[in-house]
């Protein structure tokens, strides 16, 4: 699954998953384009020669921006990976406009904008692959993140639409939904939320970022050309 010479965007790229996706990416030979809101890891990405960009997928304008960056400096766009997300917990009843505009404007609006950004330069090239990271609690819901579960399960919809339209330029676009990943996010969970976590899972433990990063980079590579518009479940047998 060789991605010489294919030109790849990962929002969120600083840490956790994105950060294991572009990693997975570049070992492969992909030419990487991150973002993330990590200054010190956006530079560590341009000493690797990344175009690391701290663009905040919320501002279309910033968006736009950072598309004509690429095609300036690289021509096209192969890959796009939309990692970005944020989470603001709470029950329904005492969450603010605040802590629900944040959510679905960086998890659902920023998706659709990066993607209206590439979609154009794709279509011109008849050629592209778009993985949509969603999650588990966009299939599941989750007390306590309604704003969260419904901007994942918007992705789902939003990406199964996109699918259909672009399919005839041979653009693929595919989901992959993760469960709970061993990150920064999870590490900040008591052990007693843990221990529960692990026992509604099939599996027995949490997944790793790599196991995201194997699973997208096989969806973006050429081993994939017959599977769009799926939702692709990483999450040690959570949602059976």
């Amino acid at each position: 699954m060789n991605m010489l010479g294919t030109i790849a965007l990962v929002t969120g790229a600083t840490r956790g998953i994105g950060n294991a996706i572009a990693s997975r990416l570049k070992a492969h030979g992909a030419e990487l384009v991150v973002t993330g809101r990590d200054e010190n890891l956006l530079e560590a990405w341009r000493k690797e020669g990344a175009l690391a960009v701290a663009a905040d997928v919320r501002d279309v304008r910033q968006v736009e921006e950072l598309v004509e960056a690429i095609m300036k400096r690289h021509g096209r766009i192969d890959i796009v990976i939309n990692n970005a997300g944020v989470t603001q917990d709470g029950l329904l009843m005492r969450m603010s406009d605040a802590d629900w505009n944040k959510v679905i404007d960086t998890n659902l609006t920023g998706v659709f904008n990066v993607c209206r950004s590439v979609i154009r330069p794709m279509l011109k090239q008849r050629k592209g692959n778009i993985v949509n990271i969603s999650s588990v609690i966009g299939v599941t819901g989750n007390a306590g993140q309604t704003n969260y579960a419904a901007s994942k399960a918007g992705v789902i919809g939003f990406s199964k639409a996109l699918a259909k339209e672009v399919a005839s330029r041979n653009i693929l676009v595919n989901v992959v939904a993760p469960g709970y990943i061993d990150t920064e996010m999870t590490q900040a969970l008591t052990e007693e939320q843990r221990d529960e976590i692990l026992r509604m899972i099939p599996l027995g433990k949490t997944g790793q970022g790599e196991d995201v990063a194997s699973l997208v980079h096989f969806l973006v590579s050429e081993q994939n050309k017959y599977i769009t518009g799926q939702i692709i479940h990483c999450d040690g047998g959570l949602v059976i």
